[in-house]
């Protein structure tokens, strides 16, 4: 099974060791524990050796992927495909590194190296501050490019950002892109605002919604045509994964994207809390619960929690919490006791995250105006501009902050559709 498209179809813990393979052995002993027998979904890995190998077979191979990029038995893809008589010439990560132990804007001290447990050239598409595109040289000794990275679903989130890099530096090159496609494992629902235009930031890349419901195979047909690239691009689909499916009911390994995103619960709450990043507020890095919480040592929990319990925002639960911040990667309140609040999804199907994370700003701003404060930029950036960062300072309410972003969110629904691919 094979989605293709020709040129005419379309008009965030510390800095982890060195990548050796003790690292891909850790990834694939943590998705062998967490995968579910008799797996539901098969995705593009699988489905690429058992009907798609035509692809890739007889061409030198330049695999982008990570510690994610794993069958639904948690065996690595460099391994399936090298066992499978695929030539994989070159190895290439994204941001967090081959095997996601790089920390958020840590300095990428080997962008180039020898993976250890292949001997083959490696290179990271990350420079610590934002993805880049793979060089000319690093792509001499490749005939076609596979990408297989977990994305989480979030327009934030810059492996849809690496894969469109990879795509243009493909197209520059003559050179065909396979993606093997993924689940989204947040599902397919679309929430918070949208972007309209293509933009310069990582996390503001690409025309996407804040919770954009689309796996990075789909989100790279979007990408293909916002950014007009004249190339040979293939998905190979996860097989059997429909919109609405619980990524538990996959019964796939959850692998950890990312070092401060270590399981389900964290990447529901993410497309929201992620704008707390633009903050004088703690998302829990370095601790084991980041994107779920927040935290500030000024933090009225009891002020605070009222306000959300009174808004009755579905799906979602909101409860006090204390922690401390261990060796953040954002350096907010490093080994600083914290009061907080952490979310709970109660029911994912209602849930939407940007909406409690309107509702958790404009508490924050109505409890504490004088401690609670934005980083401008940052903020402006993850949201898509300064709409919604006024309308906190404004004293609107949560309800009324999301409901600026509807008519950009229908815009968004209208123009992904033709780029998608599974069923609802």
């Amino acid at each position: 099974m094979l989605v293709g498209m020709s040129a005419a179809a379309l008009g965030c813990a510390g800095r982890g060791g060195p990548e050796t393979s003790a690292g891909a052995a850790t990834a694939a002993a943590t998705a062998t524990a967490t995968a579910v027998p008799g797996a539901a979904v098969r995705p593009g890995i699988e489905v690429l050796l058992a009907d798609s190998a035509h692809l890739v077979r007889g061409r030198r191979v330049g695999l982008v992927t990570n510690q994610t990029g794993v069958d639904g038995r948690g065996r690595r893809d460099v391994d399936r495909l090298r066992e499978a008589g695929i030539r994989v010439t070159t190895l290439f990560g994204p941001e967090h590194g081959l095997y996601g132990r790089i920390q958020v804007d840590a300095a990428v001290e080997r962008p180039s190296f020898v993976d250890s447990s292949t001997g083959l050239p490696a290179y990271e598409l990350h420079d610590g501050r934002r993805p880049v595109a793979p060089t000319p040289e690093q792509l001499s000794q490749v005939d076609v490019l596979l990408v297989d990275l977990q994305d989480v679903g979030a327009r934030y989130y810059t492996y849809t950002v690496t894969a469109s890099l990879v795509m243009e530096a493909a197209a520059r090159a003559g050179l065909p892109v396979v993606i093997l496609d993924r689940p989204n494992p947040i599902g397919g629902l679309v929430q918070g605002n949208a972007l309209d235009t293509l933009g310069a930031s990582a996390v503001a890349r690409l025309p996407l919604a804040m919770r954009h419901g689309m796996t990075l195979g789909e989100v790279s047909r979007l990408a293909r045509g916002a950014l007009g690239l004249d190339l040979d691009l293939r998905i190979v689909p996860a097989a059997g994964w429909r919109r609405g499916m619980r990524f538990e009911h996959t019964g796939l390994p959850f692998v950890p994207p990312s070092l401060n995103l270590r399981s389900p619960e964290s990447l529901y709450h993410y497309p929201g809390l992620c704008l707390f990043e633009g903050t004088n507020l703690s998302v829990g890095r370095g601790t084991g619960d980041a994107f779920r919480q927040v935290g500030a040592p000024w933090l009225d929990t009891t002020a605070v929690l009222a306000r959300l319990r009174a808004a009755r925002v579905p799906g979602v639960s909101f409860e006090g919490a204390a922690f401390t911040p261990r060796a953040p990667g954002d350096g907010k309140h490093p080994d600083t006791p914290l009061t907080g609040i952490r979310l709970t999804a109660t029911d994912p199907a209602r849930y939407d995250p940007t909406l409690a994370a309107a509702h958790l700003l404009a508490a924050l701003r109505a409890v504490h105006p004088d401690a609670f404060a934005f980083t401008p930029a940052q903020f402006d950036r993850l949201a898509g501009g300064p709409e919604t960062r006024e309308a906190i300072l404004r004293g609107e309410g949560g309800a009324a902050v999301a409901a600026l972003w509807a008519p950009s969110r229908a815009r968004f629904l209208d123009r992904r559709r033709p780029f998608l691919i599974y069923p609802e």
